[in-house]
């Protein structure tokens, strides 16, 4: 398997006067394509500063994180924005939906600044074809505060996926929805893995993580266990997945 997404030695250091709070403490931690991942652990633990760090919204103070093979210290600004537009796609648990734009618009967003031109036709056809994919294209017009929870949800997965990125990265995608919906938006990830892409989650919930092949277990900033529990090893071995849940009126 080809990692793409690999730490070695990784920490964070943040400063507040005298005060130094060790948020990652000598992380290291391979990701290879197509892997799914769920990170667990309480909170301070330091699982949504790995997350930020994979997703080149924060930088570790010290180590080195290898991106597709590349080290991410050595890319400039415009290389990192363009990987958090193209390669990384980001699924958040309060959606952040722009409020006054319909759930089309807030689909094509990605795309406008996409690194190589984008006509407004070819965005929107783009958009409308990955709220399909999640089963919300009927509310394509709709406006958020017209989108139940798990509606919202599933546009701003759409908005995530539609640059086509090569990995996911999800924190606490289930926090802000009820139990019913958050296994609707699990099987979405799961149909999405099962479509090739990779998949990395925070999560509290062992529920939620055991949709995922490989589980990581985190406290203190440091990773106590990285395993692949019973459930795992036999999904590593279905060839197909199961088909996405479509329930798009929860």
């Amino acid at each position: 398997m080809t990692a793409v997404l690999e730490l070695e030695g990784i920490t964070k250091i943040y400063r507040s006067g005298d005060a130094e709070i060790r948020a990652l403490q000598d992380v290291s931690l391979r990701i290879d394509r197509g892997d799914s991942l769920a990170i667990l652990g309480p909170s301070g633990s330091g699982k949504s500063t790995l997350l930020h760090l994979l997703g080149c919204l924060d930088q570790p103070t010290t180590g080195r994180y290898l991106l597709d093979g590349r080290d991410v210290a050595r890319l400039d600004r415009d290389e990192l924005a363009a990987i958090r537009n193209d390669t990384i796609g980001f699924v958040f648990q309060g959606f952040n939906l722009l409020p006054r734009a319909s759930a089309l618009e807030n689909v094509e967003l990605p795309l406008v600044y996409a690194r190589e031109p984008i006509s407004r036709e070819q965005r929107r056809r783009r958009a409308l074809q990955a709220l399909e994919r999640v089963g919300l294209i009927h509310r394509a017009a709709h406006l958020p505060n017209e989108l139940s929870g798990g509606q919202q949800q599933r546009v701003a997965i759409a908005r995530a996926l539609v640059p086509g990125p090569a990995v996911l990265l999800a924190d606490e995608p289930t926090g802000n929805l009820d139990t019913r919906t958050g296994e609707d938006i699990m099987a979405l990830f799961r149909q999405f893995h099962a479509d090739g892409l990779t998949l990395v989650m925070v999560t509290h919930e062992q529920a939620i993580a055991d949709h995922c092949r490989r589980q990581v277990v985190m406290r203190d900033g440091r990773i106590l266990r990285d395993s692949v529990p019973e459930r795992g090893r036999r999904d590593a071995h279905r060839a197909a997945g199961e088909p996405a849940v479509a329930r798009a009126a929860q």
